[in-house]
C-alpha cells in the first residue's frame, strides 16, 4: 500500500488537479471579496447560520477560499491547503444537500450573486462538489512530493542532509 502513496507520478498527476482547483477557488473567492454583501445574502439564503454569524462568515470565508488557492497554485503548504479544501467542498455539499431538502430555490452563490434563475442549485451541483471534493482529497493523500515550493524546499532539505 506504501507503493502507491509513494509513486513518483503522483506529483505529475496532482498538479493539473492542484492548478484546477486553485483556480476554481481563485475564481470563487473574487466575487465574494469584491462584493461581501452581496454574498453574505447567498449565506443568509441556506437558513443553515444564525444570523449573527452570516457577516462573519462571508468577510472570512472568501479569504480563506484565496489563501488555499493561491497556496495550491504554486505549491507551499499543499496538502494543508488539499485538506483546507477538501473541509470546504464537504461543508459546501453538505449546505446544498440541506438546502435541498428544505427546497429552496436558490442560486448556490458559489462563483456569483446570480439568483436561483441563473445559477440554481440541483442534483449537478452536488455531484460538481462532490468531483471536487474528490480531486482535493486525491491532491490530500497522494500529492506527498508536490511539483512547487514544497518539493523544491524538500529536494534542498535532502541536499543539506546529504552533505
Amino acid at each position: 500500500m506504501s507503493r502507491i502513496f509513494q509513486w513518483k507520478g503522483h506529483a505529475y498527476l496532482a498538479l493539473p488537479a492542484r492548478f484546477y482547483l486553485a483556480l476554481v477557488f481563485l475564481f470563487a473567492c473574487y466575487h465574494k471579496i469584491m462584493d461581501p454583501g452581496a454574498f453574505a445574502v447567498d449565506v443568509a439564503t441556506y437558513q443553515i447560520l444564525p444570523l449573527s454569524l452570516v457577516n462573519l462568515m462571508a468577510i472570512i470565508l472568501p479569504w480563506i477560499e484565496l489563501a488555499a488557492g493561491v497556496l495550491l497554485l504554486v505549491g507551499f503548504r499543499t496538502r494543508a491547503a488539499a485538506l483546507l479544501i477538501s473541509a470546504m467542498m464537504l461543508v459546501f455539499t453538505v449546505a446544498i444537500v440541506i438546502a435541498l431538502a428544505k427546497g429552496l430555490d436558490m442560486s448556490c452563490g458559489c462563483f456569483a450573486s446570480q439568483g436561483a434563475n441563473e445559477d440554481p442549485i440541483s442534483a449537478r451541483t452536488i455531484v460538481r462538489d462532490l468531483g471536487w471534493l474528490l480531486l482535493s482529497i486525491y491532491v490530500l493523500l497522494f500529492d506527498r512530493n508536490p511539483l512547487g515550493v514544497d518539493g523544491w524546499i524538500m529536494r534542498r532539505e535532502s541536499i543539506r542532509s546529504e552533505g
